[in-house]
């Protein structure tokens, strides 16, 4: 369980483990940085509680972020993402978006990213974030940073990403940003699922900390010792881990890869996926083929897709985005059927039979309006 020195400071194992995690990605943390919890859930929950204002995201986001904003009744705000990604605002839309809300006569306070987005399977250009970073930093915003999935790059030496919290290290934006991660399967399927929050090392970030842990009492949300056991071993990424997860990200990678081709060859708009389980495909181009098939938005796109192949798909409408707009988040699992076995792969017969399949209504959705 948690435990604190004589000052307060956390000192528990998994706090250890968690400032090794971000240490080796660039992010020097100290025990008394890190709060737990057994969600990331519940440590956002946990943030914004302690922060008042309104909260602003990109569109689209992962229900769980959205989720914890309203529970509170915090005001949402969603800013749509650029060309290049998902999971960070458009930086010319992010300043709009907060001087508006301004002019609304409400305060923005937080914005909430995720620099490895698993709901559109992306990752940020570190150029981008650079710019979304300076205008959250005019513009006053507490960056809360979701890395959950930032080590489920397909390919990471191609693959750069950098977080906000070591981005800004040094400067004068160091004390703004708060990073989460949940565990479970994003380091690993079969991990335990805890959360970890990382806060600056400053007044502000000890304060936020202070507060995050008491509201975390306060919920009795504490970590038991065989949990937190497990918590600190998972941290330590021994070399089997790695390992296995970068057996796990590749063959994610070849299973979204394989998607998004038999989307966009029938027309369909989709950013190359990156990292992460899913990739977020736009349908508005074949609005026309949809219509005489009962599909005119995001609800009716995901019930064919799930009446079609089971239920790994996802309107865009459940992340914030437009529920008339025809968008879809899609897993790769429609392909493996839930299994998570890193050797499934697009050459296993099963997986062939069922891209077969989507591809032959994608493209029959093309044919149909030539």
């Amino acid at each position: 369980m948690e435990g604190t020195d004589g000052h307060g400071q956390h000192r528990s194992l998994a706090a250890v483990a968690a400032g090794g995690y971000w240490r080796r990605r660039g992010m020097p943390t100290r025990p008394e940085q890190v709060a737990l919890a057994t969600g990331a859930p519940l440590l956002l929950l946990a943030v914004l509680a302690t922060t008042g204002g309104a909260v602003l995201m990109p569109r689209p986001s992962p229900s769980w972020h959205v989720g914890q904003a309203r529970l509170l009744g915090r005001p949402l705000h969603t800013v749509p993402v650029p060309v290049e990604c998902g999971g960070v605002p458009d930086p010319v839309a992010l300043r709009e978006t907060a001087r508006r809300v301004r002019a609304d006569g409400q305060v923005p306070r937080v914005l909430l990213l995720s620099v490895a987005d698993d709901c559109t399977g992306t990752a940020a250009p570190p150029e981008l974030l650079h710019e979304v970073c300076e205008a959250a930093g005019d513009e006053g915003l507490l960056i809360v940073s979701d890395e959950t999935w930032r080590d489920t790059s397909y390919a990471p030496h191609g693959t750069v990403v950098v977080s906000p919290a070591e981005m800004l290290h040094g400067g004068p934006g160091a004390d703004a940003v708060v990073v989460l991660a949940g565990l479970g399967d994003a380091l690993l399927p079969g991990s335990p699922r805890a959360g970890i929050a990382r806060f600056p090392d400053s007044r502000r970030g000890r304060e936020q900390a202070a507060g995050v842990r008491a509201v975390l009492g306060t919920l009795g949300t504490g970590m038991s010792a065989s949990l937190e056991a497990a918590v600190a071993e998972t941290l330590t990424e021994p070399e089997p881990l790695r390992a296995r997860r970068a057996a796990v990200a590749r063959a994610r990678g070849e299973l979204a890869g394989a998607l998004h081709l038999a989307f966009t060859a029938a027309g369909a708009l989709c950013r190359p996926p990156l990292a992460g389980r899913h990739l977020y495909a736009d349908l508005e181009p074949l609005r026309s083929r949809l219509i005489p098939h009962g599909i005119k938005d995001a609800a009716g796109l995901e019930a064919e897709l799930v009446r079609r192949f089971g239920p790994y798909a996802n309107g865009g409408h459940r992340f914030g985005d437009d529920p008339q707009a025809l968008r879809v988040r899609v897993s790769g699992e429609l392909l493996t059927r839930g299994s998570r076995a890193p050797s499934v792969t697009p050459e296993s017969p099963d997986v062939r039979r069922r891209l077969a399949a989507v591809r032959t209504w994608v493209s029959g959705l093309a044919a149909s309006g030539e």
